[in-house]
């Protein structure tokens, strides 16, 4: 530790604080992004089968869903969490903290997830769609043993891609109190000049992420074939 300190000597005064920004950010990343993966998979699943040549056709429900994501994806997430703060306060009780943060997070994450899991999806093969149906499977029995099973590599690419992107969006949300890595980075190493705080805080976050790249790349290999 004394190594530490001599190359980031605000760490030592400012540890206990990083470390409940730590927690912080886990928080959001992990309660806002398994929420958001069930959302997402089910959204982008809606909108595979549903479209004009999908296995359970409704153009309609298609349109809705496909425009819906149009609008919300086309938000600057600073302007959406802003603009959730009410329904933050109507569904978890208030509209700041990490609890504040949640729907703020969920509602920017899904609608991305949603349109990646939408685009893996329309690379499976049609032919085993065709075939699966042929041979008497139902719609909800294509839903899982085609479409999701074969794309599980790419559903972990994407849920990646999209892990690494709820980090970034987590840094904006201490605009309402939610504090984590991002806002401890702007307080600290911004504001009051600490820039060894700033370097500290960008090593956390690549070891964070490092740890959900090697997690998604280990189910990738045991997954493709």
């Amino acid at each position: 530790m004394s190594f530490l300190y001599q190359i980031a000597p605000n760490l030592e005064p400012l540890g206990a604080e990083l470390v409940k920004c730590i927690g912080q950010t886990l928080q959001m990343l992990f309660v806002s992004g398994i929420i958001s993966f069930i959302l997402g998979l089910l959204l982008g699943v809606v909108l595979i089968v549903t479209k004009k040549d999908g296995i359970m056709r409704q153009v309609a429900v298609y349109n809705f869903f496909d425009k819906a994501i149009d609008v919300i994806r086309s938000i600057p997430f600073i302007i959406l969490m802003i603009l959730l703060i009410p329904v933050s306060r109507a569904i978890m009780g208030t509209g700041t903290g990490v609890p504040g943060a949640y729907i703020a997070l969920i509602a920017g994450t899904v609608p991305f997830f949603a349109r990646q899991i939408e685009s893996v999806l329309s690379d499976v093969d049609y032919g085993l769609v065709e075939a699966s149906a042929a041979m008497g499977f139902s719609p909800i029995e294509i839903i899982f043993s085609v479409y999701l099973k074969e794309s599980i590599p790419g559903i972990t690419r994407v849920t990646m891609i999209t892990m690494v992107s709820l980090i970034g969006i987590t840094a904006m949300a201490g605009a309402i109190g939610a504090g984590g890595l991002g806002d401890f980075a702007i307080r600290y190493g911004h504001q009051m000049g600490y820039r060894d705080m700033i370097w500290v805080t960008v090593i956390i976050i690549l070891v964070i992420i490092s740890i959900i790249q090697g997690i998604g790349n280990l189910i990738i290999r045991r997954t493709t074939h």
